[in-house]
């Protein structure tokens, strides 16, 4: 027995203390608000007292003395006990054979920095700084808290399952938080904050009482304080590790190598065995599955890097290559570097099959495919799609020999890795605005991280070629197979397999590469219905992360329930989640695709499973990627079949598309009175635990950049006093400018600039293959803050249409206009509150130039919308093929004569597609702004005033209309922005100026306007 000093106390007495303290701050706070300024903690941006009768943590410790200052003082005193608690929760977990006692250490004590930081910057003193340190200490407690669960000792099973139930209520309880504060932030609905308070009340109470549980850990161990010592009394502590068996004090001084067998370890001269599992782990000392070193996390960690790498690679392939297609509006040859991803089938070569599967082989292909990374630097767009398609052709091979197994670990292992690595590039996207960091079509000016992503990459790839590990030769025999399928020669049949893994490869690159498509799938406008492409994309993720956890869990606690999956029950389940995906819209809509991502990813090891088992590896991932590359394209043809030969067969037949998807993928499943298959997916318990850790991370971090992300203010017009709406018309040309880059926030620099009320954007419909599955309105939306209608979805079969508006959206209505013989046109007819006074605002992209009969069939029925809503104000934007003037039945007529609209300026001979139209307002200015290098079409802007409200437009008189103006004659907050004058050679703004006038147009208000 070690002596003790001559004052001792408890452990477990601290962690009483601290958690007294914590609650006792939080408690005060809380009635002391609730006492001295109760309506003042619960009124916020939204509503007051009583929609909102209950405080939030910022507000109630943060806002008012002396309860700010009293919860300060207190929260102090906590931070002794809490400094205590942690370290000696590590002298009790720590091990020699284990580093995560040291992580959940080293987290304890940034969290508990980060919580000093959050109490004492309050949201008053730096709103941005405050939301950055607590959305930091709950990415804290995630190591914190399940690196805790794990570091558990086995005896203390009470301590253990409360912190189980205490973690997953608390990660738990920050979805609906974060479904109110949306609610809250974004739909200003009141009440909602309160709610969103209860769950936040919530979050700091179950934060607390996880940190109480070290008081069991404690008492269970019987730990004692002395004055500068720790006091272990062995003699009482005996009892309870002969009862427990495996307490940590007694098994760390047991030295037990848990280092993963490798197959370098394996002899040469021996083939691999399937029924050796090289990757089988020896139980940890600490009671956990983590393995005993860094190294087994960082391989990991690397490989799963390398997956999300591979997405990007394989995702930046379309858009890189379509844009020659666009620019061409057909077949431009270029999409030949489609074919790009067929590369496999030189794996039939045996030398290069032989050398492929090596580590230096492998370790080649990954440098060569780093080419579609280092793209991004390579300033003309045909040599950049070189490189990408060279870059997917060595990525494809790669895939094909890690996908058999090359590094000894399975097609299972491999099915989760890539199931990982689409999670994170969907999740990369959601957090960088719907854009891959690491693409080649971005740069550091338009959201790009290139340079950090390659780093990144070629430390995951050092970590490959250095680790541990050789590539064993596998030789598979027939009789080791199982009941796979197989033929009459004993070898498994490959075609269906491969088959089943192009179908399933599309089908994910087309729903879930990125988060919000599922959700434009849904849309159907204002009022809103269903899910928000900007607040929640994390619902789509959490989906994803679902899918591939069933197949995780089963595998490791349920094996032989692993044919669940493979049951026509299962099909039938995702079968039925796509039906409701494409039949229906708002949240039934939306709530099919969550379950078929779901469906989804929970195929994805089985898929690998049955590829990998036939045998032949270059036709059978020739015919996959070969499948993929077919439904890749007649996706394409679905909207683009004016531009292709035979295309017309596939028009808007996203519906066959669909059913072919779900057919390629039934080869997957064992039906009655066919040859079965069974999955037989062995992971070690490391893997395991490290997949699940890292899924939780993905999920909690997709809420919490949802959070981040949500707008602090409602949108606001530019020049409300002088009741201007300003608003303009462009063609935006998918997102890509002139030099095969994302345009996104080019496009929104000059928007700004322009102070653009409202903004009709055409050729909008990003979240296709072809497009990068993109959403152009997020960046926009969210740093310069406007209300978005993204028009008919990607489902619609049209090239898209979006409005952008700082005034509310009432409601809106999509059309889709008549087309008999060209593309599908669509049209947003809107109605905003603008001052108090209902507007409409319609945004058009009509056909193409070969279709006479489509643009006059639509301009007839655009003219009868706009007539319909007479005398109401009306502003048209709109692409329309016409001469000004023109007579019917070309649609410039048609559109002002039926419709009861003016041109913004008939005298303006020199335009072709673009035109404002409009009516009830006073037209002040008209623009013109060149377009620079961002896409093949101007910006058209025109400014008006609005009536008072109640009032009408008071002289609609030709001589009234065209009282033209200099702009000193008119307020200055009417001019348009004096750094835009300029032209090609010199002036302008980023290569943007006022062309073929080279000045806005003024015009005077007519005397006798109420405004």
């Amino acid at each position: 027995m070690v002596s003790a000093s001559h004052f001792t106390l408890n452990a477990s007495t601290v962690a009483r203390v601290h958690t007294a303290l914590s609650l006792g701050a939080f408690l005060t706070a809380l009635f002391l608000g609730c006492a001295l300024h109760y309506q003042k903690i619960v009124k916020n941006g939204v509503a007051g007292y009583p929609e909102e009768w209950f405080p939030s943590v910022s507000a109630t410790v943060g806002d008012w003395y002396p309860e700010r200052n009293i919860f300060q003082i207190l929260i102090a005193l906590t931070s002794g006990p809490r400094f205590v608690v942690v370290i000696l929760q590590y002298y009790l977990n720590r091990s020699q054979s284990s580093s995560l006692p040291m992580v959940v250490f080293l987290s304890g004590i940034l969290r508990t920095f980060l919580c000093g930081g959050w109490v004492f910057i309050t949201s008053n003193d730096d709103h941005d700084i405050h939301d950055i340190l607590m959305i930091s200490y709950i990415v804290c407690n995630l190591p914190w808290m399940l690196g805790g669960i794990s570091c558990t000792t086995l005896g203390n099973e009470k301590a253990q399952q409360r912190r189980q139930l205490i973690a997953t209520t608390f990660f738990a309880s920050m979805i609906p938080m974060i479904y109110f504060f949306v609610q809250h932030k974004v739909h200003r609905i009141p009440g909602a904050y309160t709610h969103y308070s209860f769950f936040e009340w919530g979050l700091i109470f179950q934060d607390i009482l996880y940190d109480s549980v070290a008081e069991l850990d404690f008492k269970t161990a019987n730990l004692q304080i002395s004055l500068g010592s720790f006091t272990h009394e062995s003699d009482e502590i005996r009892p309870i590790l002969v009862e427990n068996k495996l307490h940590k004090s007694e098994i760390e001084e047991v030295p037990v190598k848990a280092e993963i067998p490798s197959p370098r370890h394996l002899s040469r001269e021996k083939s691999y065995d399937e029924e050796t599992n090289p990757w089988k782990d020896t139980p940890s000392p600490n009671g956990h599955p983590i393995a005993s070193s860094w190294r087994p996390i960082t391989t990991f960690l690397s490989d799963a890097y390398l997956s999300y790498i591979c997405w990007s690679i394989f995702t930046s392939l379309a858009p890189t290559l379509f844009y020659f297609s666009v620019w061409e509006l057909g077949i431009a040859g270029h999409e030949l570097a489609l074919l790009s991803s067929l590369s496999p089938g030189l794996l039939g070569i045996p030398s290069f099959h032989s050398w492929s599967r090596t580590l230096d082989g492998r370790t080649t292909l990954h440098l060569l495919s780093f080419l579609g990374l280092a793209a991004y630097a390579v300033e003309d767009p045909f040599a950049r799609l070189l490189a990408v398609a060279l870059a997917n052709m060595a990525l494809s091979i790669r895939l094909a020999v890690d996908w058999t197994g090359a590094d000894g670990r399975g097609a299972g292992y491999q099915g989760i890795l890539t199931g990982l690595g689409l999670i994170l590039s969907s999740l990369s996207k959601h957090a960088n605005h719907s854009s891959n960091p690491v693409w080649p079509l971005v740069n550091e000016t338009s959201g790009g991280y290139n340079k950090t992503g390659i780093a990144l990459a070629l430390l995951a790839l050092a970590e490959l070629y250095t680790r541990p590990s050789e590539t064993p030769i596998i030789k598979r025999r027939p009789k080791q197979l199982g009941d796979r399928r197989v033929n009459h020669e004993g070898r498994t049949s490959w075609f269906i397999p491969a088959v089943s893994l192009g179908g399933l490869l599309f089908s994910l690159h087309l729903f879930l590469a990125d988060s919000s498509t599922l959700i434009a799938w849904s849309w159907t406008g204002y009022p809103i219905k269903g899910p928000v492409p900007h607040t929640h994309g994390s619902l789509t993720i959490l989906a994803q992360v679902l899918g591939l956890l069933i197949p995780l869990y089963l595998s490791s606690h349920a094996p032989r329930l692993l044919s669940i999956l493979q049951s026509p029950a299962w099909f039938l389940y995702g079968a039925a989640s796509a039906y409701v995906t494409f039949t229906y819209r708002n949240w039934l809509g939306y709530a099919g695709g969550w379950n078929l991502s779901v469906f989804l990813m929970s195929l994805i090891p089985q898929v690998f499973e049955n590829a990998a088992s036939s045998g032949k590896v270059a036709r059978t991932y020739f015919t996959a990627w070969l499948v993929a590359i077919l439904f890749d394209l007649a996706n394409v043809w679905a909207v683009a079949y004016a531009f292709v030969p035979g295309g017309v067969y596939l028009r808007e037949r996203t519906d066959l598309i669909l059913i072919m998807q779900m057919a390629t993928l039934a080869f997957g499943f064992n039906w009655p009175r066919l040859p079965k298959s069974a999955i037989s997916m062995t992971l070690p318990s490391s893997t395991v635990s490290f997949t699940r850790i890292l899924l939780v991370l993905a999920a909690v971090f997709s809420l919490l950049v949802t959070m981040y992300r949500a707008p602090t203010s409602s949108p606001q017009p530019f020049k409300p006093g002088a009741r201007i709406v300003t608003a303009g018309i462009w063609t935006v040309h998918f997102g890509i400018d002139n030099e095969g880059r994302d345009s996104r926030r080019r496009m929104g620099d000059l928007i700004k600039d322009m102070q653009l009320d409202v903004v009709g954007l055409l050729e909008t419909d990003l979240h296709r293959i072809v497009f990068g599955n993109r959403d152009l309105t997020r960046v926009i939306a969210h740093d310069l803050g406007y209300h978005v209608d993204i028009g008919p979805g990607p489902n619609s079969h049209t090239w898209g249409a979006v409005l952008l508006s700082k005034f509310p959206i009432i409601n809106t209505t999509h059309h889709l206009l008549p087309s008999p013989h060209g593309e599908l046109a669509p049209a947003i007819e809107a109605v905003l509150d603008i001052y108090g006074t209902e507007v409409t605002v319609i945004v058009a992209h009509n056909g193409q130039e070969e279709d006479p009969l489509d643009r006059e069939l639509q301009s007839k029925e655009l003219a009868r919308i706009m007539a319909a809503s007479y005398p109401r104000p009306v502003i048209f934007l709109g692409y329309v093929v016409t001469k000004p003037g023109a007579k019917r039945p070309a649609p410039y007529e048609i559109l002002v004569s039926d419709g009861r609209m003016h041109d913004i300026d008939s005298f303006d001979f020199d335009r072709w597609c673009e035109y404002i139209l409009y009516r009830g307002l006073y037209r002040t200015a008209y623009a013109r702004v060149s377009r620079s290098t961002i896409t093949d079409t101007e910006l058209q802007i025109g400014q008006f005033v609005l009536p008072k409200h109640g009032t009408q437009v008071t002289d609609n008189s030709n001589e009234a209309r065209y009282l033209r103006s200099w702009k000193e004659d008119l307020p200055e907050s009417h001019w348009f922005p004096m750094e835009y004058y300029g032209n090609e050679n010199e002036g302008g703004v980023r290569g943007h100026y006022y062309h073929v006038f080279n000045t806005p147009l003024y015009y005077k208000i007519p005397e006798g306007a109420i405004l």
